[in-house]
């Protein structure tokens, strides 16, 4: 594998395929937060990080569609989890990188990506992912094209655990201890609540 840099063209691709169980089965995507669908946000602030966005949903594609991405769908079907969108951005890219991030996470830092692709280098890395300080956040990951071929596999087997997948490479933790909110998602009527008298008070 080659040496990683961080001038590396990279695709971003936005997590939105789930089920969202515990918003009521709702499209976290396209729920409305500050007057905006969730998805909006976290584009205003992904975007720009990126070369191209992809935006893997597996339900209302034409209204997915309607934010000028290119939409990329599950090949396994069943709502298999985030390896699965994973994999469905990873063979539709057209860079050697792939950032992945959940469409409810509205406060993404603005240097995600080049902090991603910087460790990347550093360490010849074929794949970073978000540490809270806490925790791992593994759905905030950079992953090289190159692994592909192995995740296929591993889904192809019947897994589904992603943090099972991450310890099968040299996987390194990007740390965000000193904003470690930045990663609060949506996972209930109550966060929502939570997240939007915050960007209102912004």
């Amino acid at each position: 594998m080659t040496q990683f840099t961080a001038s590396d063209a990279v695709t971003g691709l936005v997590l939105a395929g789930g089920q969202a169980r515990r918003m009521g089965g709702e499209d976290k995507g396209l729920v409305s937060l500050g007057n905006r669908p969730m998805l909006s946000w976290v584009l205003e602030r992904f975007a720009p990080q990126v070369d191209e966005v992809l935006i893997s949903a597996n339900r209302n594609l034409e209204r997915y569609a309607e934010f000028g991405r290119q939409v990329v769908t599950d090949e396994m079907t069943g709502f298999l989890g985030p390896l699965a969108g994973l994999a469905a951005g990873l063979v539709t890219s057209r860079t050697p990188w792939l950032v992945m991030v959940p469409c409810d996470s509205p406060f993404l830092p603005h240097d995600l990506v080049r902090r991603f692709l910087n460790v990347a280098a550093e360490y010849d890395s074929p794949l970073v992912c978000a540490h809270d300080g806490n925790r791992l956040q593994p759905v905030f990951s950079l992953v090289h094209t190159g692994l592909l071929a192995d995740l296929t596999e591993y889904l192809d087997a019947g897994e589904r655990k992603i943090d099972r997948w991450f310890e099968r490479h040299q996987w390194r933790p990007v740390v965000f201890a000193e904003h470690n909110d930045i990663f609060f998602n949506v996972n209930s009527p109550h966060d929502l609540q939570q997240v939007e008298a915050r960007l209102l008070a912004d």
